[in-house]
């Protein structure tokens, strides 16, 4: 049902809520008789006119300088000048602290004044508060840059194995690589095997944040693919007495490089942040990041020196697609769809893939935007220090299901960590 806003003599347009009562007041009691339902039934005009004004308060990691000037200032603008909305960005060191306050107002029985509009998320979160009921879903269909993507993507129809079902918006595309400085490091290990061998014979050289920092879990899960003969043993539902078989091995193996680790493994890094200050300071060889964007970034601002080079591994190295997601109890639904819809236009999400702004990879298809739109990706100049998108993809590995990845990590914590 879609509210025909009429304007005849005497009589006044709707405002935006008075649109949304006279919605809620035309369904029957029961499930369809919520704001949510109403949201859904208007056109993409009325959700527009009702965003207007509004506050959304995303919720995002924030340990990126660039990615947080990104959202606040050319998203931010685009929002404020266009839609009339303010964006609020909120930094996070880990996206579960945001899903966690979304639980706890859900058990407080707050379901329409909640704190968080918009979340950056995948993976474990995700099903976190899909499983929980945390999230709004079934909207996305009216957003008209909804049909810039590829919902026949398995890798953006599920996330980390979970089937998305109209719950998030993807936002970017991202695969894990490594860096070395080329001017210290001329052949750095290619593959898991030759990193272990290279750890070994470089001892101090080389050390990885702590799960469930999640560039080291994403770490941990490589060599744990490694031990397990590649992840086709592993893809599916958790398996409890496979993760036994391998994690026993893995483990061992992660406890026999500790002494040739950073510190002699006494310590590990909490974050990839403090990691990547040990890469530019030359007290370890090596960095990685689920994000190859950001080693461009570093040289840019002088962290990394110029000589950075980043490069995927010969046996694969992990990818996976990010999403916003929009919980069940914001009380700025509308706008919050009006934020995902911009995030996921041709014009944002070619600034977000300019190598000095962000460098990150597109969710959307390119070949759907206008010929205009086309020639402007096309023309995006590559970084020297950042690996090509095309290159990663030819050994691009899947993410397991979320319970591989709990699993995994308190398994590190409890055999390694401890």
């Amino acid at each position: 049902m879609v509210l025909q806003q009429k304007q005849e003599a005497g009589m006044k347009p709707m405002t935006p809520a008075l649109a949304l009562a006279v919605t809620l007041a035309a369904f029957p009691v029961g499930a369809e008789t919520t704001q949510d339902a109403a949201l859904k039934a208007m056109s993409w005009d009325q959700i527009v006119d009702t965003a207007r004004g509004a506050t959304v308060n995303m919720f995002m990691w924030g340990g990126a300088d660039n990615i947080n000037a990104y959202v606040s200032q050319t998203i931010g603008e685009i929002l404020k000048a266009e839609y009339g909305i303010t964006l609020n960005r909120v930094a996070l060191t880990d996206t579960a602290e945001a899903v966690a306050i979304v639980r706890g107002e859900k058990e407080a029985g707050i379901v329409e004044t909640g704190a968080v509009d918009l979340i950056w998320i995948n993976g474990e979160n995700f099903r976190t508060m899909k499983e929980a009921g945390l999230a709004f879903c079934g909207y996305t269909d009216a957003m008209p840059n909804n049909a810039l993507i590829n919902w026949g993507n398995p890798a953006i129809a599920n996330d980390f194995g979970v089937p998305v079902d109209g719950c998030e918006v993807p936002w970017s595309r991202a695969q894990f690589a490594f860096a070395y400085d080329a001017a210290r490091t001329p052949e750095p290990p290619r593959s898991i095997p030759d990193l272990i061998t290279w750890i070994k014979a470089n001892p101090g050289q080389f050390t990885y944040p702590a799960p469930p920092d999640f560039n080291g879990s994403v770490f941990v899960r490589h060599v744990f693919y490694a031990v397990a003969g590649g992840p086709d043993a592993l893809l599916g539902p958790f398996d409890q007495a496979r993760f036994d078989e391998v994690s026993t091995k893995t483990w061992a193996l992660l406890n026999e490089l500790e002494p040739f680790l950073w510190r002699g493994g006494q310590t590990y890094p909490n974050t990839v942040v403090q990691m990547n200050d040990l890469f530019a300071n030359g007290e370890v060889a090596l960095t990685f990041n689920y994000d190859p964007a950001q080693f461009g970034i570093a040289v840019q601002n002088g962290l990394f020196a110029d000589t950075t080079r980043s490069y995927g591994l010969t046996d694969g190295t992990i990818g996976n697609t990010n999403y916003t997601v929009i919980p069940f109890n914001s009380p700025n639904k509308a706008a919050a769809m009006v934020v995902q819809n911009v995030l996921l236009s041709a014009e944002a999400q070619y600034q977000k893939a300019l190598p000095d702004v962000w460098g990150a990879q597109p969710a959307i298809e390119i070949d759907r935007v206008s010929a205009d739109m086309q020639a402007k990706f096309a023309a995006i100049p590559a970084h020297p220090s950042v690996v090509s998108a095309t290159e990663l993809g030819r050994n691009a590995l899947p993410e397991l299901q979320a319970d591989w990845i709990s699993a995994i990590e308190q398994g590190w914590i409890a055999n390694v960590g401890e």
